[in-house]
């Protein structure tokens, strides 16, 4: 499991379209008819990652908590499924009522909407404003798998009420890290 880091996408980016499968409902769903009306969290996530693994049920209490505050999550898997079939498009539906996910998985065949976003590892957070302006992008909090730091979302939930909030976020955004995307051969 190689330790990957975020990009750092600057801040005020617009978020880019996308039209893609969501493996809950087997609907072609765009950004445009799943964004929140105050904000939109746009997660890179897989099945099979350990990172990702460890973050589940924080994910999942934070969706919980904001959507009702009209902040929309949003979860894209773009592994290469040949190469890492736990990430296939049936194993992320089951992946996806395991951990009762209230949001879409969506599934990002051709990895090109990860490469606009500019994702680098799973998870990979981007929060971004009611006008889909990038506010926020990194980390989920300090906790890594095994280093006994408690899950609970500090840095991501602190983004997201700064956001609903009106206010400046002025705590360090951090660099999420995790496995890295699996890529195609091409």
């Amino acid at each position: 499991m190689a330790k990957t880091p975020s990009n750092m996408v600057s801040l005020g980016t617009i978020a880019p379209e996308f039209n893609l499968p969501d493996v809950t409902s087997d609907k072609i769903v765009s950004l445009n008819s799943l964004k929140g009306e105050k904000g939109t969290l746009i997660m890179f996530i897989c099945n099979h990652c350990p990172y990702v693994k460890h973050v589940n049920n924080t994910i999942v209490e934070l969706a919980n908590k904001f959507q009702s505050e009209k902040v929309n999550f949003i979860a894209i898997s773009s592994n290469d499924v040949e190469n890492y079939p736990d990430d296939s498009p049936e194993l992320m539906k089951i992946n996806a009522f395991e951990y009762n996910f209230s949001f879409p998985y969506l599934y990002d065949e051709s990895q090109k909407i990860a490469k606009e976003y500019d994702a680098a590892c799973t998870p990979d957070f981007y929060l971004y404003s009611h006008d889909l302006k990038l506010v926020y992008r990194g980390q989920l909090d300090d906790s890594r798998p095994g280093n006994g730091i408690e899950c609970d979302g500090k840095d991501l939930k602190n983004a997201i009420e700064c956001l609903l909030l009106g206010t400046e976020n002025m705590s360090t955004q951090k660099p999420s890290i995790g496995c890295n995307i699996k890529w195609k051969d091409n």
